[in-house]
């Protein structure tokens, strides 16, 4: 089985670049292999501008930034995503990278004949978010609900995919990298397991 490990951050020393490369080397170490996106070095451009929307109109073609990212996700059976939270959501990279490539005709299909057709079935995601508040705030005020709906629902499993795992890594600007360590560790550990679970599924 194969992974696609998306971050989203434009500093590379950051915490989230930090548990992306955690994320990535647990999988190798488990005998998966991964290949990693880093969109802000690559600079993704994630406006969705005139070509998105004459596909989204059905008179142009897929974008060739839109369409190596399709075929970078098309060879991972895992897609794991990895950001900060930033206002109850994911930074606005990230979302343009999903708005401009999940795309109807690839992410899912709209037709007269069968109507509405999710097409990432064979997917699963991972959602890796940090977070600066604690767990209690959240659960007080409805962020994990809110993220649910927003993001599990609205995107993932909109298209047909399956939500693997959601991990909030809580108080990121409170805590040092040093506290943090072994709750990143685990949470490598756990998506890495994931991923090698289905794999020993398959082969056998």
């Amino acid at each position: 089985m194969t992974a696609l490990v998306v971050v989203s951050h434009s500093d590379p020393d950051s915490l989230t670049h930090h548990v992306a490369r955690s994320v990535t080397e647990a999988i190798r170490t488990a005998g998966g292999s991964v290949e990693t996106a880093d969109l802000a070095a690559e600079n993704f451009d994630p406006r969705f501008a005139g070509a998105d929307l004459n596909l989204f109109r059905g008179n142009g073609t897929t974008p060739a930034d839109v369409l190596s990212e399709q075929e970078r996700i098309d060879r991972a059976d895992h897609l794991i995503l990895v950001f900060p939270m930033y206002w109850w959501s994911m930074p606005a990279l990230l979302k343009g990278w999903i708005d401009r490539v999940f795309v109807s005709g690839w992410a899912y299909d709209i037709t007269p004949d069968s109507g509405f057709v999710k097409k990432l079935d064979r997917l699963t995601v991972h959602l890796v978010s940090l977070a600066g508040d604690d767990a209690d705030s959240f659960e007080r005020h409805g962020i994990d609900a809110a993220f649910r709906t927003q993001i599990e629902r609205g995107i993932v499993e909109y298209c047909g995919a399956t939500v693997g795992s959601t991990t909030f890594l809580h108080e990121t600007d409170a805590r040092s990298r040093d506290a943090l360590a072994e709750e990143i560790a685990d949470l490598a550990s756990a998506i890495a397991a994931r991923v090698a679970c289905r794999q020993k599924a398959v082969t056998h």
